[in-house]
């Protein structure tokens, strides 16, 4: 199966994922992670990771002998929400965007340090346990969206989003007709912390009305944007 999210506040009883194929790094740093009071299991391939059991946050190096890591965080993430840590050598700006874009949580570039890791690792799981628990499903006129199964449909039809924009759409449906600004958007989708540009809000914006239609999300001038009321069915 795949890794599913199952978050708890309680460090001592948090379970990871460490998907790392070099002993070298993996053992060294599984142990140093225990130590920390979490409960490490360790996947040297992709296929492992995938075939997981559920764990509360998924460490993955991009670097995997059978499967291209990218590949790896799009599949866990299009399976669930479980929190998704990338350890990745490359400092290329594109690359680190892209991985949010893939939906993971946070990312760090080797070398790292373990103390940085471990903040980053609770602050990621702080973050997950304070989402407030949403309906299952969101019906808004001819917008339908499980947020169980991440699955979406237009008037009718499964409409095929990447992790980014369905998690713009969810965040818009989490209150239907309310305006969000375009900051708590960035906050919600992508990261309070982040450095780009905020056009790739726009862009996302974009293409979710190509896909569904130009109507559904309106452009609050000076503010951000909402699910459009004329959405509403009587």
């Amino acid at each position: 199966m795949f890794v599913i999210e199952r978050v708890r506040c309680n460090p001592c009883c948090v379970e990871l994922l460490l998907v790392e194929d070099d002993s070298s790094i993996s053992q060294p740093l599984k142990a140093g992670l225990e130590r920390e009071g979490f409960e490490v299991t360790l996947a040297t391939t992709g296929a492992q990771a995938l075939q997981a059991d559920p764990v509360d946050l998924v460490l993955l190096d991009l670097g995997l002998p059978d499967l291209d890591g990218r590949v790896v965080c799009q599949n866990l993430r299009a399976a669930s929400t479980v929190p998704i840590i990338v350890v990745t050598a490359r400092e290329d700006e594109i690359d680190r965007v892209m991985l949010l874009e893939l939906g993971a949580d946070d990312y760090v570039v080797k070398p790292f340090g373990f103390r940085e890791l471990v903040a980053r690792i609770r602050a990621v799981l702080r973050r997950a346990a304070s989402r407030p628990v949403e309906e299952e499903r969101v019906e808004w006129g001819s917008l339908s969206i499980d947020r169980r199964a991440r699955h979406v449909e237009y008037d009718g039809t499964r409409v095929d989003l990447t992790p980014k924009e369905y998690d713009l759409l969810a965040a818009l449906a989490s209150d239907p007709g309310a305006a969000v600004t375009r900051e708590q958007l960035i906050n919600d989708v992508w990261d309070e912390n982040w450095w780009g540009s905020t056009k790739t809000l726009d862009v996302h914006v974009a293409s979710l009305r190509k896909k569904t239609d130009p109507s559904l999300i309106q452009t609050i001038r000076g503010v951000g944007f909402r699910l459009a009321e004329n959405q509403q069915e009587s």
